[in-house]
């Protein structure tokens, strides 16, 4: 049989077309990475199979699979009634943490955002067809305005916000770490003072670890392999007209968003 050792241990490995040709015999909890995989008639097939619990890499909207970001929402998850969860998406990671502090702290009335973000195998390498005309072009030559799933993903996670937050892409021809652009419309006065206080008071308690706040000139690169969710830019952080809230938010949208998901597993497996 095929396998890939990694630090010693010994991980099988096979490669079926189907879920049912695989051995799925000693699995306890499955994660579902392919990207093919995202309704429940598919998903369902792990469970048929006898898996106890399936995490998937990327957002369901279906009733009976929680949504779920790391240490903003995954008190939510109910083991008698979540078989299935998604660990939402890298950018929703990203997002989700900040939209906590600023929803709880400073209310918001409305708000938006850009991620600036590495290419990905969903674009093409040379101009080649492609449903979406944008991602049709070569990936490593332009800057590429696109949608992204985190504008309706980031409502699953806050259902109180559906018509008050929406969002886009651009894809930019790097390799790794990314930066969302976000900007709140918010309930009360405040100032970038008070905002970057805010968000560093949760990055020390609550969000340790998921929220991270960054004070130094950094740029891109210097994010790669970092394991938290979202870094704020503190010295990025604007404030107009005493309500209009804009914040930076680095991050490695691959190490962040795979810690994330592995603890995710790590707390269904054990439920």
């Amino acid at each position: 049989a095929s396998a890939i050792i990694a630090n010693g241990q010994v991980i099988r490995t096979s490669q079926q077309k189907a879920i049912s040709d695989v051995d799925w015999s000693g699995c306890d909890v499955v994660i579902e990475a392919t990207g093919k995989h995202r309704k429940s008639e598919f998903l369902n097939q792990y469970l048929a199979q006898g898996v106890k619990r399936v995490v998937v890499s990327a957002p369901v909207k279906e009733d009976g699979i929680a949504n779920i970001v790391v240490g903003v929402n995954d008190h939510i998850f109910d083991p008698e009634k979540h078989q299935i969860v998604t660990a939402a998406s890298c950018t929703t990671n990203c997002i989700a943490p900040i939209v906590k502090v600023i929803h709880e702290q400073l209310g918001i009335e409305h708000s938006s955002f850009t991620t600036i973000h590495d290419l990905t195998n969903t674009q093409t390498i040379l101009d080649a067809p492609h449903k979406d005309l944008r991602r049709a072009r070569a990936c490593g030559m332009s800057l590429i305005p696109t949608t992204t799933g985190s504008a309706k993903a980031i409502i699953e996670i806050f259902p109180e916000l559906k018509g008050k937050i929406d969002g886009h892409a651009v894809r930019v021809p790097l390799a790794n770490a990314s930066l969302t652009d976000i900007i709140f419309d918010v309930k009360r006065d405040t100032t970038a003072e008070e905002v970057n206080d805010l968000l560093k008071e949760a990055s020390q308690n609550e969000l340790k670890g998921i929220l991270g706040f960054e004070e130094r000139p950094l740029v891109s690169i210097d994010y790669k392999g970092d394991q938290r969710s979202t870094i704020v830019d503190a010295l990025s952080t604007m404030v107009v007209g005493k309500r209009m809230v804009k914040i930076y938010a680095w991050y490695d949208n691959e190490m962040g968003y795979a810690t994330r998901t592995a603890e995710l597993v790590r707390k269904v497996g054990l439920a």
